[in-house]
């Protein structure tokens, strides 16, 4: 990897659902109140993969290692390069959901929910409308469950 990054979010698929996490309702906080993906700010050193999978671990009590990880992509925000990237559970991965330390709480929501949801946060919303746009091509194959 050539260019710093500053973070990295995934849309973490739980069966056929999408995990969504409510973000605190501090006014100083972007998107305050709004549904958010896991994942977050690099740390360290880290590589883009182990950066989301340490925030996925830490926010939602789920491991996710860089294998789970189906789709990539960067995209440059206006406080740096962030990667997004996809992965998919089976839904028992619901039943050991544990919030960490931020967030108000989880929900699942269908894909096309999100998407459509006026609380979900915009860039991400995109960003899985693009995963979702790019996975319905018939020359794709269905990321492993």
């Amino acid at each position: 990897m050539s260019r710093p990054f500053s973070g990295a979010k995934v849309a973490l698929f739980v069966g056929p659902d999408l995990l969504c996490l409510e973000r605190d309702h501090k006014p100083d906080i972007p998107w305050p109140g709004h549904w958010d993906l896991p994942g977050g700010g690099r740390e360290g050193g880290e590589c883009p993969e182990a950066c989301v999978c340490r925030e996925t671990f830490e926010e939602t009590g789920l491991s996710l290692g860089p294998t789970d990880l189906v789709w990539r992509r960067a995209f440059d925000r206006p406080h740096g390069r962030v990667f997004f990237f996809a992965a998919h559970l089976g839904p028992d991965a619901a039943k050991h959901i544990v919030m960490g330390d931020e967030g108000c709480g989880w929900r699942l929501f269908a894909p096309d929910a999100y998407v459509a949801d006026a609380m979900a946060v915009p860039h991400l919303a995109r960003q899985v409308a693009l995963y979702l746009e790019e996975m319905a091509e018939p020359h794709r194959k269905t990321p492993r469950s």
